[in-house]
């Protein structure tokens, strides 16, 4: 029996199943979790409790957001547990109490720096999202509109509408497989993705307008310090979609949105264009992420966490 056959048999035999993504969820993060809650609640008699961090206004237009717990209770050892698009146990964050009780555990992701960490894991880093990875774990036959959508808007996310160099001919072809369950491309696009509040059109002109080039206008970072996030009265997700700007700079091969945490504690996002894999730098400084996409933590000035950032690109680009 495969991962995949044990880990569908699994399920179908529950009683309890939880899912849980990562801290800080994205698109991929959110699709991937609402589309296995969708489709486990509404194909099998088991109970199934979702636990992912507050979901951004975005994203609520997708179905099951109203299960979401973001409390993470104490509660009894579940017969699964279902780990989705996240890299590593500690991104995890709270969930973690829940796979280490559980019966099974279940890890379903596409990061090629995952090591694979639950007791059973299916991890395909030739996947453009986790998302497209659990449409071929599931029966086509009881996908939902609902469960669509949810791994539609994962697919979209993860591949920037499709632009990444992580888009590949199976991903398109599960992307159009999806719109045949009625999915409205536009309503997840430009709900989700394109989409901006006032605030957060402020903060991508002011971090456009401040950014800097180096490297020969090889590479563009913007920072976003407390005093500018409190200025603007930022909710975490207003940054979204700076990085993505930066990167189709004309003549840059990455892109660093840092942004301050706590005082001397920095939260980094890094893309790159073409060669540049961005995924080795972050894991160098305890992160991870994706070949092109990525992030870690670092600390010091906003100087010290650039220097450091740009260091290890030059050493690639020589």
């Amino acid at each position: 029996m495969t991962n995949k056959q044990e880990i569908m048999s699994a399920i179908e035999n529950a009683g309890r199943i939880a899912i849980a993504g990562h801290i800080r969820p994205d698109g991929d993060c959110i699709g991937s979790c609402l589309g296995m809650y969708n489709y486990v609640h509404e194909n099998f008699p088991c109970s199934v409790d979702v636990y992912i961090e507050e979901i951004p206004q975005e994203f609520t237009c997708i179905a099951g957001c109203d299960a979401v717990n973001s409390l993470y209770p104490d509660a009894a050892p579940y017969d699964v547990f279902l780990a989705l698009d996240c890299g590593d146990l500690e991104r995890l964050g709270k969930a973690q109490k829940y796979l280490k009780e559980a019966k099974l555990s279940v890890c379903i992701d596409h990061h090629k720096t995952n090591e694979g960490y639950a007791a059973v894991n299916v991890i395909e880093p030739g996947a453009a999202a986790t998302a497209e990875v659990l449409f071929d774990l599931m029966d086509q036959d009881k996908i939902s509109l609902n469960t669509a959508e949810a791994l539609y808007l994962g697919i979209v996310h993860d591949t920037g509408v499709f632009k990444h160099s992580n888009t590949t001919r199976h991903t398109m072809e599960t992307a159009g497989r999806l719109l045949e369950y009625g999915v409205s491309s536009s309503k997840i696009i430009d709900g989700t993705f394109y989409e901006k509040t006032y605030v957060q059109n402020q903060i991508l002109g002011r971090c456009l307008m401040e950014s800097v080039l180096v490297l020969d206008g090889k590479v563009i970072f913007a920072a976003v310090n407390r005093k500018v996030q409190a200025l603007y009265g930022l909710e975490s997700n207003d940054t979204e979609g700076v990085i993505d700007q930066l990167r189709v700079t004309k003549g840059v091969e990455v892109a660093i949105l840092i942004k301050e945490m706590n005082p001397f504690v920095w939260r980094v996002s890094m893309r790159s264009c073409e060669y540049v894999d961005v995924a080795v730098i972050c894991t160098k400084f305890g992160g991870g992420g994706h070949v092109r996409a990525a992030g870690c933590i670092l600390n010091g000035s906003m100087h010290d966490v650039i220097n450091a950032l740009v260091k290890e690109i030059e050493l690639q680009i020589k």
